[in-house]
C-alpha cells in the first residue's frame, strides 16, 4: 500500500514540475530551439537601467580660475548651452580688493532619453585679487558644507528624497603663460586634492604652439609630482576591454593637463559649420584633435568617466569627510561623559560638606539649648537662696554685724 502511493507521489511531481517550467522571455529562436535553461537574472542591467533612466542622473561641476581664461566659454562649449548671458565684465577697480564668491547654476539637459541634472559651480573673483593668500578658503568651505549637508540628509528620518550636491568634479584652469605651477596653483591644489577630483586644464591653447604645449604639460606634470599632488587618477581598464578603448584610455591618460579652446561663436567653412575661432591666419576648430584636447576632456568628463568620478566622490573623499566627523563626534561625546562624571563627583564632594554644616548646626544648636538651660537654673537657684535670706533676718543681721 506505501509503495503504490510513494509511485502516485513520485507522478503527481513530475507532472507538476513539467507544468512550472520557467518562461524562455528574452531568448531568440535558436536559444528557444536548444531548450536552455532560463531563469530571468541576465535582465537585473535592463531592470537597472530603466530605473536610473526613470529617475535621471546628477553632476556637479566647478570651474576654479582666473578671469578671463574662458571658464564659462568653455562649460557653454562642452555642454551646448548658454549658462551666462548676463554677466557682466568686471572693471579694475572692482578687482583691487575683491573675495572670491560661489556661484551655483543649475540645468537639466535631456538626451535621447536621458535626463542629466548639471550643476555648474563659478568661483568669481579666485586669483583676482592682489593678495590671493587665502582664495582657497572660500572654496574648501563651500566643498565641506556639501559634505555636511549631505551627511545631515543621510543621518536623517527621511532618507528618500536626498539630494547630492557635492562637488563630483573641479576644473582647475591654468593660465598659458608662464612656465608651470604658480604658487597660488600649489596651494590651491594641496588644499582641495583630498577632498575634490581635480582635473588640471591649459586654458587658451591657442595661444601656444605645438611644442610650447608639450614643454608646458611636462612641467606641471613635474610641479604635481614634486609637490605629491593628487590629481583625479584614471581607473585601469579591464582585461575584457577592446582595444579600441583600451587605445582612447592610454590617449586620455597622455593628454593630462588637457589644452583646451572654447569658443560660442558657429563658423561655417567650405558649406560645413563648426565651433572654432576666426584669426587673420587661419580658423581654430574648438572639436578638433590636432588643434586642442577638447574633444579629450568632453570624452572624458561625459562620456566615460564621469560614474567613476561620482564613485570616488562617494567612495574615497566622502567617506574620508565621513570618518573625520564619526571620529569627532566621538571625541565630543567622550569629553561629554567625562564632564559628567567630573560633575557628579563634584556633587557628592558638595553633598558631603553640607552634610557636615549640618552636623555642625545641630551641635550648635544643641549647646545653645544646653546654655539656655543652665541659665535657667541658675535665675531658679539664685531665686531659692534670695527667699531663704528673707526668711532668716536674725542671721541676716548679725552677718551686717560682723
Amino acid at each position: 500500500m506505501n509503495r503504490n502511493y510513494q509511485e502516485i507521489l513520485s507522478k503527481d511531481r513530475t507532472h507538476m514540475m513539467k507544468d512550472l517550467s520557467f518562461p524562455k522571455a528574452g531568448l531568440t529562436a535558436e536559444q528557444i530551439k536548444n531548450s536552455q535553461e532560463f531563469i530571468g537574472f541576465a535582465t537585473l542591467p535592463e531592470q537597472v537601467h530603466r530605473k536610473s533612466v526613470k529617475r535621471g542622473f546628477d553632476f556637479t561641476l566647478m570651474v576654479v580660475g582666473e578671469s578671463g581664461l574662458g571658464k564659462s566659454t568653455l562649460i557653454n562649449s562642452l555642454f551646448l548651452t548658454d549658462l551666462y548671458r548676463e554677466r557682466k565684465v568686471p572693471t579694475a577697480e572692482s578687482l583691487v580688493e575683491k573675495t572670491v564668491a560661489i556661484e551655483k547654476k543649475t540645468i537639466e539637459i535631456e538626451e535621447r532619453g536621458v535626463k542629466l541634472r548639471l550643476t555648474v559651480v563659478d568661483t568669481p573673483g579666485f586669483g583676482d585679487a592682489v593678495n590671493c593668500e587665502e582664495g582657497w578658503k572660500s572654496v574648501e568651505r563651500y566643498v565641506d558644507e556639501q559634505f555636511n549637508k549631505f551627511f545631515q540628509d543621510e543621518s536623517g528620518l527621511n532618507r528618500k528624497n536626498i539630494q547630492d550636491h557635492r562637488v563630483h568634479c573641479c576644473l582647475y584652469f591654468i593660465p598659458p603663460y608662464g612656465h608651470g605651477l604658480r604658487q597660488l596653483d600649489v596651494e590651491f591644489m594641496k588644499r582641495l586634492h583630498r577632498k575634490v577630483n581635480i582635473v588640471p586644464v591649459i586654458a587658451k591653447a591657442d595661444t601656444l604652439t605645438k611644442s610650447e604645449i608639450k614643454k608646458l604639460k611636462v612641467n606641471i606634470i613635474n610641479d604635481i609630482d614634486e609637490n605629491k599632488i593628487k590629481i583625479y587618477q584614471f581607473p585601469e581598464c579591464d582585461s575584457d576591454e577592446d582595444e579600441d578603448f583600451k587605445q582612447q584610455d592610454r590617449e586620455l591618460k597622455a593628454s593630462i593637463p588637457f589644452a583646451v579652446i572654447g569658443s560660442n561663436c558657429i563658423i561655417e567653412v567650405a558649406g560645413k559649420k563648426m565651433r572654432g575661432r576666426q584669426y587673420p591666419w587661419g580658423i581654430v576648430e574648438v572639436e578638433n584633435s590636432l588643434h586642442c584636447d577638447f574633444v579629450k576632456l568632453r570624452t572624458m568628463l561625459i562620456s566615460t568617466h564621469m560614474q567613476d568620478m561620482k564613485e570616488v566622490t562617494q567612495d574615497v573623499h566622502y567617506e574620508n569627510f565621513r570618518a573625520q566627523c564619526i571620529s569627532q563626534m566621538q571625541v565630543a561625546m567622550k569629553e561629554r561623559n567625562k564632564l559628567k562624571r567630573e560633575s557628579a563627583a563634584n556633587f557628592d564632594h558638595v553633598g558631603d560638606a553640607d552634610k557636615l554644616l549640618q552636623q555642625k548646626d545641630e551641635e550648635i544648636r544643641r549647646m545653645q539649648e544646653m546654655l539656655s538651660q543652665m541659665q535657667e537654673k541658675l535665675k531658679e537657684t539664685g531665686k531659692e537662696q534670695a527667699s531663704a535670706l528673707c526668711l532668716e533676718p536674725g542671721k541676716r543681721d548679725s552677718v551686717v554685724n560682723v
